[in-house]
């Protein structure tokens, strides 16, 4: 289910000049082709392109700031219930990793120090 069986005849494979590289072993040659290959190949051709690349990067800034939320700000569990409850903590935690970066991009001012 969901594979097509493609098989070459005996006397086309046999008179083939490739046929000691393509099927050395066999009579014919045999290629079994699964059903949603075509929407494989349709993602490969995509994920060469330069667009793909940008979305890439693009994705792992969000990714990145997913993966710190859950693990380093403890969002991995909702504590609070309901849509409501969710998106307040999600909120929150989202500030507070707002607030991180801000406090990396401008650091509080030094006093100078007296001896």
């Amino acid at each position: 289910m969901g594979r097509a069986k493609y098989r070459a005849l005996k006397l086309t494979c046999q008179a083939c000049p490739s046929k000691a590289k393509c099927c050395p072993n066999a009579d014919a040659r045999s290629i079994t082709r699964e059903e949603h290959e075509n929407a494989r190949q349709v993602a490969r051709d995509i994920a060469k392109t330069k667009q793909y690349e940008i979305s890439m990067k693009l994705r792992k800034k969000v990714e990145m700031l997913f993966a710190h939320l859950k693990r380093i700000l403890g969002l991995g569990r909702l504590r609070l219930r309901g849509p409501c409850g969710a998106n307040d903590q999600f909120l929150l935690a989202a500030t507070a990793q707002n607030l991180r970066k801000l406090a990396k991009i401008f650091p509080a001012p030094q006093k100078p120090r007296t001896a």
